[in-house]
């Protein structure tokens, strides 16, 4: 049920702790946006860095529990660089090159807020991933991935902006690339992640969320360019004081350009999202538009 203007005003002063956990993405750790066209394909095997540098600009929050905008003027922006480290073996499970990962994000968050009285900027590293199982397949004219891995609640979580969650996540991830020709030239792609979230010390929980990152590209003489977009869906309810049934949202578009260098072993990557909608939970949701450079470079 949608909450009237007013109401929502007096459900976000309730719930500053969720617009701080919120700038980013929805109730869960993993940035939708970060992963574009063939996002499914895992490289052979090798030790890889990825740095993906994330500049989100919200030019809205969503009220509680509505797809209508809080009053006033609430803007924010959070830049990020997610440093990855994945080393790949030629260990075979289940037919699959075996390999592990970890992430360590750094970021900088600033938010105004009026309709909650929020006002406040921080750079601070956030949560840390490792995942211990990526695996990874290769057919002749498709790849395919499965993973699992956890956030860990490493990072501040003392004000609006701090980059820390507040709790833990374990996440699984699969997905799947299909290449239409022979020569790998024109490719479809989808990569799924579903987090299920701890608690915070308080015992409130945010409710499981699914994300959904697609693809379609096409290799040129010298650079690949594509479609891309994201859907996020919280797929289970928030629990704990102040929690209610609704449920957050998601939904971008946007477009990729890769450039590869390979005599350096390096991959440059390109793109732009814009969100199309949104709808909050329990919480006030940012709605913005994405930037997002990546450096892939083997070891």
């Amino acid at each position: 049920m949608k909450k009237t203007i007013a109401s929502a005003v007096v459900a976000a002063l309730a719930t500053l702790g969720t617009l701080a956990t919120t700038a980013a993405h929805a109730d869960g750790h993993y940035v939708p946006g970060v992963e574009g066209m063939q996002a499914a394909s895992v490289p052979p095997p090798g030790f890889y860095y990825l740095g993906y540098l994330v500049d989100y600009n919200i030019d809205s929050f969503r009220a509680p529990g509505s797809s209508d905008n809080l009053p006033g003027r609430n803007k924010g922006t959070v830049v990020a660089l997610a440093n990855r480290f994945v080393w790949m073996t030629s260990t075979k499970v289940l037919g699959a090159d075996y390999g592990m990962e970890a992430i360590i994000p750094l970021q900088h968050t600033s938010l105004r807020i009026n309709a909650a009285g929020v006002d406040d900027s921080r750079t601070e590293l956030g949560d840390i991933y490792i995942g211990p199982l990526v695996l990874g397949w290769h057919g002749q004219q498709w790849d395919a991935v499965a993973a699992a891995g956890m956030w860990f609640d490493t990072a501040n979580t003392n004000h609006p902006a701090s980059a820390g969650k507040g709790f833990k996540s374990t996440m699984l991830t699969g997905g799947a690339t299909y290449y239409f020709d022979a020569a790998k030239k024109i490719s479809a792609s989808g990569l799924m992640r579903f987090e299920r979230n701890g608690r915070t010390d308080s015992g409130f929980r945010p409710g499981n969320q699914v994300t959904l990152e697609w693809g379609v590209g096409k290799s040129f003489a010298n650079f690949q360019a594509g479609v891309v977009g994201y859907s996020q869906w919280q797929v289970s309810d928030d629990s704990g004081v102040g929690a209610s049934g609704d449920r957050a949202s998601r939904h971008a578009i946007g477009a990729e350009v890769v450039y590869p260098i390979p005599g350096a072993g390096v991959f440059l990557k390109g793109a732009v999202y814009k969100e199309v909608s949104a709808q909050a939970g329990t919480g006030a949701l940012p709605k913005g538009n994405l930037l997002r450079f990546t450096l892939v470079k083997a070891f």
